[in-house]
Parts: structure tokens; C-alpha cells; sequence
């Protein structure tokens, strides 16, 4: 099953479903309502993805990652997880945030400069953005390595990019999986390009492969077929929980935007291929599928169309209206208990604020 670098897809580019000797079982359960409650995830996030680029734009966040192309590499591993399996993101995982229930206005906090964070991780699961590339590799290991030696039931997984797999950190966190059997799940979300470097440049074989040169099972899949993405990320995250250790799902899929808002794509990368993904649109296949099997009609358009507009509204309000925290409060919750240093930068901090208010 993870032994060769085949695409795996349940879903073609022109919204035919087809079968698969090994995933299209793990996905039998998946009826036509199954598909548009899908669909309208896929939705609702593009359209959070938009309404957040659009604010930044327009001066209301520091910096956006986009995920637009993305949306069923996210929707469809996320939708995979139980309630006690832990996400470690990196800083572009807004679908899976919303999947996982994160209020939308809370995914904004951290990009707009108002938070050290956003949501409690251990409320949702999951941890807020990390900026450090890789990182949060070794922090799902550890934390699924922890829950071994609990005896905890559930797995971690943890999203990176293909740029993120040139990272030591990365390689690290294979070599402690691999070696402890620890039930973690890493999803490479493989967009084709680390911020201006082509895939082809960081690599001379497969993602998938690196994950095997270590001893962890790797499997390639079409990550703009949201059933597909659903069907190995359950089969990844089974073997974790059955203690048969980590799993790399290599989500083949396509950045259509930027890769953050400061960023420019269009002076390194071909207007052609560009063009060339439009075509492998996840939303659009989804859509095709659902249209061919008469499951959709104007009035669930309409709904789903609502359903993201009243989600981007409040997603504008949420931020527009955000109270920012006052200066001192940097020093809040740095430690769990009161610190000397942190103390002493407090005071002499305090000090500046009273001496600035004076020249005012």
C-alpha cells in the first residue's frame, strides 16, 4: 500500500469516481451527503482564505499565508481525525482549523499582531501557527511518543510544505518516529514550490521516498481530491493508532496563489502552469462529480454560497473589531509561575511607558 510512488485518486479531474484495490474501501461510508457536506467545506474555506488575502490588502493584517489550491488537501485529512488525535500545524492550515472549529476570527489574531497566539491549542487540539520551518515535526513526534508511553489511545499529525522537507528538523523527526514507532502522521502538503524554488530543485525523487529513506511508510496521493486525501490520511492515521507507527502522506497539490501576501509569484513561476492546475481545481472536480450525480441543484448552491458569505462577514467584523491589547500585557503568561527576568523587563518597561506619556 505504501510501497510505490503512485498517485492515489478516488476522484478524477472531471469529477468521475473511481475505484482503488486498497482506499476505496476506507471510504465506503462516503454517500453523495457525505460528498456535499465536503463540498461545502471546500467552500466556506476559499472564502475565508479570500475574505483574510482581501484584509491584508487592505492594511488590517500584518501577513496572510494563503492556502487557495489547497483546500482539499486540508478539508480531507482533517475530516479524517477524531476528536482526541492532535494537529501541529504550520501557518497556512486554516482549513484544517476550521474543521477542527476554530472561531475564524480567532485564525486572524496572531496575523494581525494582537496575540502571541489565537485559540487554546488543547481546546481544539490543535496548535496555533508556527513560523519556524519544521518545527512542528519534532513537536508531533513528541508529543506522539508521549502518548505511547501513557498508553494514551489516539496519533498526531503534523502539516508541512515540500520546502519544510529540507529542513533538518524534518529529517530528525523521521529518524525518532521511525526508530520509537511513534503514532504520527506526516502530511507534506507538496505545492510544488518553498516560497520561489521549484519541488524539482530540492529534490531529485519523491517526498514520499525521503520519508522512506528513514523507515517511515510513505504513500503519494492527489491532494486536490478531497475523498482520496480522506481515504489515506484514515489508513495513516489506522496504522498509527494500531501501533504499527508513523505514516508520510505526500499530498500532491498546487500553490495558486502567493505564498504569503509580501510575495509575488509571477516573477518566478509560468503563467502556463498556472493554467495547467487550474484544470485540477479541487473545488471544481468536487462540484462535477456532485452535478453528475444529481446531488446538487440551485437552491444548495445558494445555501452554501450564504453559508461562506455569512462566514466571511463575520469573519471582517471579528477582526475590524478586535480590541488590541494593551503593551503591558506581553509579559502575561510567559511563565506559568513568576519569573525574575521577566519581572525585572516588566518594571523597566512600565518605566518607558511613564516616561513616553510624559512627553506627550
Amino acid at each position: 500500500m505504501f510501497d510505490t510512488d503512485e498517485i492515489v485518486q478516488l476522484i478524477t479531474e472531471t469529477g468521475a469516481r473511481r475505484k482503488h484495490p486498497d482506499f476505496s474501501v476506507l471510504v465506503e461510508d462516503v454517500d453523495l451527503s457525505v460528498l456535499r457536506g465536503l463540498y461545502e467545506d471546500l467552500v466556506v474555506v476559499r472564502r475565508i482564505d479570500a475574505e483574510a488575502t482581501a484584509l491584508q490588502r487592505q492594511g488590517e493584517l500584518g501577513l496572510w499565508a494563503p492556502l487557495l489550491g489547497q483546500e482539499a488537501a486540508q478539508v480531507g485529512s482533517a475530516r479524517a481525525l477524531d476528536v482526541d488525535d492532535f494537529v501541529f500545524a504550520s501557518y497556512r492550515e486554516h482549513g484544517v482549523a476550521y474543521c477542527r472549529e476554530v472561531d475564524p476570527t480567532h485564525m486572524l489574531r496572531f496575523w494581525r499582531g494582537s496575540t502571541h497566539s489565537g485559540w487554546n491549542p488543547f481546546e481544539y487540539k490543535m496548535t496555533t501557527p508556527a513560523i519556524i520551518v519544521g518545527s512542528q515535526a519534532l513537536h508531533a513526534t513528541g508529543y506522539a511518543m508521549g502518548m505511547q508511553f501513557d498508553g494514551a489511545d489516539g496519533a498526531s499529525i503534523t502539516y508541512f510544505g515540500d520546502g519544510a522537507t529540507s529542513q533538518g528538523d524534518i529529517s530528525e523527526a523521521f529518524g525518532f518516529a521511525a526508530s520509537f514507532s511513534a503514532p504520527v502522521v506526516f502530511f507534506c502538503q507538496n505545492n510544488q514550490w518553498a516560497i520561489s524554488e521549484p519541488v524539482s530543485l530540492q529534490s531529485p525523487v519523491s517526498i514520499a521516498a525521503r520519508g522512506r529513506g528513514f523507515g517511515v511508510p510513505a504513500v503519494r496521493v492527489d491532494g486536490n481530491d478531497v475523498l482520496a486525501v480522506l481515504a489515506v490520511t484514515r489508513a495513516a492515521l489506522k496504522r498509527a493508532r494500531e501501533g504499527s507507527g508513523p505514516t508520510l502522506i505526500e499530498a500532491v497539490t498546487y500553490r495558486m496563489g502567493p505564498h504569503t501576501t509580501s510575495d509575488d509569484p509571477t516573477r518566478y513561476r509560468p503563467a502556463a502552469l498556472d493554467e495547467e492546475w487550474k484544470a485540477k481545481d479541487p473545488l471544481d472536480r468536487l462540484r462535477a462529480l456532485l452535478e453528475s450525480a444529481g446531488a446538487i441543484d440551485d437552491d444548495y448552491l445558494a445555501a452554501v454560497e450564504q453559508r461562506a458569505d455569512d462566514t466571511a462577514a463575520a469573519l471582517r467584523r471579528g477582526c475590524l473589531e478586535t480590541v488590541e491589547p494593551p503593551p503591558m500585557s506581553m509579559f502575561d503568561n510567559v511563565y506559568a509561575e513568576a519569573h525574575p527576568l521577566v519581572e525585572e523587563e516588566r518594571r523597566q518597561f512600565a518605566s518607558y511607558l511613564t516616561a513616553l506619556e510624559g512627553t506627550h
